[in-house]
């Protein structure tokens, strides 16, 4: 029977995280445990476990979520319709997922997350503020999804508690929130900290739950909003009627580089869940992941949408805001509820765990994982996230402008590692933080890598700056017109510049490898169990065919 700790206990586990630093060892692959620890060292042999099957159900999990709900609504915020959405939808994320697949690959391969492949482009330094980059866009999802499940719970005890609706407002009407939903975002706030701070291998039954009851939401939303329109409203049959003046043309590459960036950041970290695989991420199972759960996911917030203009006649993107308008007080629950199950799902998985990992990297003797779930958690709060997402526009500047770092990034990292390279990294270099390291380069960075980021990055200033200031305050000429594909712009211009600048300017040199140098690979030595639970080792043809046969 489980007894709750005694005080001795307690100080004992609340001791190390009150001190200045944190118990850390040096991993297998250094001497210094900034660049070598369990955390970034390759995954062990036995954590080689995720098939083909385990990688289908995570997108399936990751995907049917909130932010895909309101980032397709965002598109259709434009002025499209479910002609011009869908095909925008799948284009987007068959994009999106020829980059996934690919940095995928890379920690399939060398089993090691992004933090350490990304040594290799950037430099043992140089490798920080890619880290940062991605650090900054986990922390901004993650405060933003917590508004957006403050919203869910509020549908929930309004459902519950129809009086909360006349909840008393305290705050001033430019405050981007009332005193309902504030009270709303950090009674969530609370619990998603406290299920954040949780190991993640613990929470294996939230993550069963969500895979389970919020698929069949997504289904039970799509039928009800082909139901109440008789086959999909205006918005789905309707046609075109556009709200921005950028024209068609634009307009749909703006829509295009949103549905991109929803996952352009999973397109540079995706090294952090292919490392788990067991046969290295093999066949082109992962490629077609992404648009095709994707576009069907779309379908739901593309038909409750044109739902909500057909019996509301408004347009509304925000899904708290349609949920609230339901009549049943049991759908209005629990449509809500499992809604914010597959927000702390998609919140744990997708922001707070990789953040925290990712920046435990960086110091590791101050930060560890408990540590920078507490800092993304305190920066959901001061970020006041409500004030971003008060209007479509809103989530629509955050997208498109995180993609103009991340397609930088992702050009940079893919180029380097299969055209440069040819796919060949020593595992043991990327441990290695001396000025004698293979990835060492000048004083720890890069410094082709970077001139290739602002290469890729610099053009879209204008267009980021006028979209945050507005179409009529900042006058940017047609320059505005590069930020409408900011990602596709980001990743070619700085792939190309990369590849022309290590090919004609300034060779890679003894960075490079003749042949590549792996950690152990399930295929190599898989560990069994015998009958009295000892670890057995089986040889190397027995690993392939048990490994081929699980993979049937």
């Amino acid at each position: 029977m489980k007894t709750f700790p005694s005080l001795s206990n307690l100080a004992q586990r609340v001791r190390p995280h009150v001190r200045a630093k944190v118990p850390f060892k040096v991993g297998i692959y250094g001497t210094d445990p900034r660049w070598s620890n369990e955390d970034l060292d390759p995954v062990p042999v036995k954590a080689q476990t995720w098939g083909g099957i385990d990688y289908w159900a995570y997108w399936t999990s990751d995907m049917l979520a909130p932010p895909l709900a309101a980032t397709v609504s965002t598109v259709m915020s434009l002025g499209f319709t479910a002609r011009e959405t869908i095909p925008i939808v799948f284009f987007g994320f068959m994009i999106c997922s020829i980059v996934v697949t690919l940095t995928g690959k890379m920690g399939a391969q060398y089993h090691v997350a992004y933090p350490v492949i990304i040594r290799a482009s950037f430099g043992m330094y140089g490798s920080y503020p890619a880290i940062i980059i991605r650090a900054f866009v986990a922390m901004m999802w993650t405060a933003i999804l917590c508004v957006q499940a403050g919203g869910f719970l509020q549908n929930c005890i309004e459902a519950i508690w129809p009086g909360f609706k006349t909840f008393p407002n305290h705050l001033p009407a430019d405050a981007g929130i009332d005193s309902a939903g504030l009270l709303c975002f950090f009674l969530y706030w609370i619990l998603q900290t406290l299920l954040s701070i949780m190991p993640i291998h613990k929470l294996r039954l939230l993550f069963l739950a969500k895979a389970i009851i919020v698929p069949p939401t997504f289904m039970a939303l799509f039928l009800w909003a082909v139901i109440v329109t008789k086959g999909g409203g205006e918005l789905v049959t309707g046609k075109m009627a556009l709200t921005t003046p950028m024209g068609p043309a634009y307009s749909a590459l703006t829509g295009l580089n949103v549905i991109i960036g929803l996952f352009s950041s999973m397109a540079v970290n995706m090294p952090d869940f292919g490392r788990f695989s067991r046969n290295h991420l093999r066949g082109p199972h992962q490629y077609f992941a992404l648009p095709i759960i994707g576009t069907l996911g779309a379908l739901t917030p593309i038909f409750v949408t044109s739902a909500h203009s057909h019996i509301w006649g408004e347009f509304e993107w925000y899904m708290p805001a349609v949920i609230a308008k339901f009549d049943s007080r049991a759908a209005k629950f629990f449509v809500g509820a499992s809604f914010i199950l597959a927000t702390i799902g998609n919140q744990i998985a997708a922001g707070s765990f990789p953040f925290s990992n990712d920046i435990s990297g960086l110091a590791p003797q101050y930060i560890n994982i408990f540590r920078g779930t507490l800092l993304i958690s305190i920066f959901c709060v001061i970020s006041t996230p409500w004030n971003i997402i008060r209007a479509a526009s809103g989530l629509l500047s955050f997208l498109s402008g995180y993609s103009c770092l991340m397609g930088p990034l992702a050009g940079i990292i893919v180029t380097d590692y299969y055209i440069l390279r040819g796919g060949k990294l020593d595992i043991h270099e990327l441990y290695n933080g001396t000025p004698a390291g293979k990835y060492w380069y000048t004083g720890g960075f890069n410094l082709r890598a970077f001139v290739a980021f602002v290469v890729g990055f610099a053009p879209t200033m204008p267009g980021f700056a006028r979209a945050i200031a507005g179409a009529g305050k900042v006058n940017v000429g047609a320059a505005w017109k590069v930020y409408t594909f900011a990602w596709l712009f980001g990743f070619m211009a700085a792939s190309g510049a990369y590849w022309g600048i290590c090919t004609y300017i300034s060779s890679l040199g003894g960075s490079l490898c003749e042949e590549a140098v792996l950690p152990p690979h399930v295929e190599d030595v898989l560990v069994g169990v015998d009958d009295d639970g000892s670890a057995a080792q089986v040889d190397v043809e027995k690993a392939v065919r048990v490994v081929e046969k699980e993979e049937g």
